[in-house]
This record gives C-alpha cells, structure tokens and sequence, in this order.
C-alpha cells in the first residue's frame, strides 16, 4: 500500500517536471479534496502514515496537464467566499482581493448603499461585498451564459441581483442611483497570449481580452457605464493591467465625468486598480 508521504513526493516532483507553479501545495490540495479535508489536516496525515486516496493519481495527471486547479475541484476561494468554478468562468485571482477591498471600504461607509459589480464572472467581487457589507443591494451585471450560471450558483444564497447583460448597456433603469460601482473587465491586449496554459487554455476568451490593441476598450467602457450608473459622489474602482494604470489614470482626469482619480497598487505592489469619484456634472445617457 501506497503511503500518502510518499504520493505526495511523487507528485511534487510530477507537477514541478510540468511546470505548475506551486507543485507541492498543489499536491496537498488535490489529496485534500479526496480526502475531504483540509491541505493542514493532509500534510499531518503524511506524517501518520496514511494511506494516498484512490484517484489521487489521475488528479495529479490532470492537473500536469496544467488544467486548472480549481477546475479539478470545482471550487475557488476568494476573500471568505468558497466560489463554484468550473469550464466557461473565469477563476478568480488573489491580486482582485484588492479591487473587492476598496469597494468594500467605500460601501461599508455607506447606509443604505447600492452597489453594481460590472462583468462579474464567478462573482467573487459581488459576492464578497453582500457577504461584508451589511445590508447592501448589490448588482451583478455579466454577458456570458456560462459565467451567469456560475455566478448564480455562487451569488443567489447572497441575495445578489444578477443580470445577464452587455454592461455598457445594462442597468439603464438605475442611471444615476448608484453609490459604488466596481469593475474587473477583461484587459488583455488583443494581440497577447496569456504565458500561463491555466489562463490562455482554460479561462474564457470573453473574460481575458481588452478588445483593442491596448486592451483598454472594455475598460474604458466599463468607466463610461459606471459614470452613467453612479450618483454625484460616487465611488468608482476598477482592476486593470500594470502597464495601463498611467494611461487610465490620464484619460479619467481628463473626463469632466471624473474627480479625485488614484492609483492603487496590489500586495506585490503593482498598479493594480485606478479609483474615481464621480462629479456633478450630467453623463451622456443618464
């Protein structure tokens, strides 16, 4: 019989040999999710002498294969959230945390708040700020068939409002009543590959590219939907690439929609979001 230690060294060295980032706690993961228990309770059943779960092989080649993770799973952890994901949604990063931050801070400053989460995906940001944010009326608005069923899988036990709707038009009987509006569009430039296979193979094309060379298109559409949605003093945040922050942060504070732009970097700090609040002067639409 197999010992769990032992699988657990044979899979780390399979895993790194295929280039997963984080072979060894992806091992603990895939075992946990067999076993049902936590990667901690795992690496203390290796040390036990504990038999390796039946599968546990198959997992392993699965995910050398470097199929996602959290679509071997079926579960993605975002804030204190445990998110259904699966083909057709766009998994969730650690470095969006930040964005649901900042839109958390803003909305728990509020009583009552509405908030309206654009091109949500798995609905991680929506999602988190229902479940932080006592008493919110949250939005999520999202375009794709797929990524809706999950986000209605994740968002519906949370009381959050989903629309399935292009964002650049969604909402359009709320103009102007929101409090805080936040934003993870799709920013990839057209022309770039996403270098990890879990990204460019598995996440879907809809949630990764920007439309234009520069992949700001989406981006700044998702602006002009959030100065068409929000109040005078309203909160906007949304998440972008590194290399666009200088670019957002000019074009916003040359809009007359916009005041009091900033840039907010992530835990590695990188800019990773640009924030604005929303004059008082009429938008076009609203």
């Amino acid at each position: 019989m197999e010992s769990l230690a032992h699988a657990l060294g044979e899979a780390t060295s399979e895993l790194a040999a295929a280039g997963v980032p984080s072979p060894r706690v992806d091992a603990e993961l895939l075992a946990a999710h067999l076993l049902g228990e936590s990667a901690g309770r795992v690496r203390a059943l290796a040390l036990t002498g504990a038999a390796v779960p039946v599968g546990f092989a198959d997992l392993v080649a699965e995910r050398a294969q470097r199929v996602p993770l959290q679509h071997i799973t079926g579960v993605a952890h975002f804030r204190r959230l445990e998110l259904a994901v699966g083909p057709g949604v766009f998994i969730p990063r650690p470095e969006t945390e930040i964005v649901a931050q900042l839109a958390i801070n803003a909305a728990s400053a509020l009583d009552p708040v509405r908030v309206a989460d654009l091109g949500t995906g798995s609905g991680a940001i929506a999602g988190s700020i229902a479940q932080e944010v006592s008493g919110a009326e949250v939005f999520a608005v999202e375009l794709s068939e797929l990524a809706c069923a999950w986000a209605a899988r994740n968002l519906g036990p949370l009381g959050v409002t989903l629309v399935q709707d292009d964002f650049a038009v969604a909402l359009s009987g709320h103009n102007g009543t929101f409090d805080v509006v936040v934003s993870n569009p799709p920013y990839i430039p057209t022309e770039s590959v996403p270098r990890d296979p879990e990204v460019a193979d598995h996440d879907p094309e809809l949630a990764l590219y920007g439309g234009s060379a520069d992949g700001l298109r989406l981006p700044l559409a998702a602006s002009t939907a959030a100065a068409r949605l929000l109040r005078a003093g309203g909160y906007f945040v949304m998440e972008h690439a590194e290399v666009q922050a200088g670019s957002l942060k000019r074009i916003l504070s040359a809009d007359p929609a916009w005041r009091d732009v900033r840039t907010h970097q992530d835990l590695s700090g990188r800019d990773r979001a640009t924030s604005a609040v929303r004059a008082d002067v009429p938008s076009e639409g609203s």
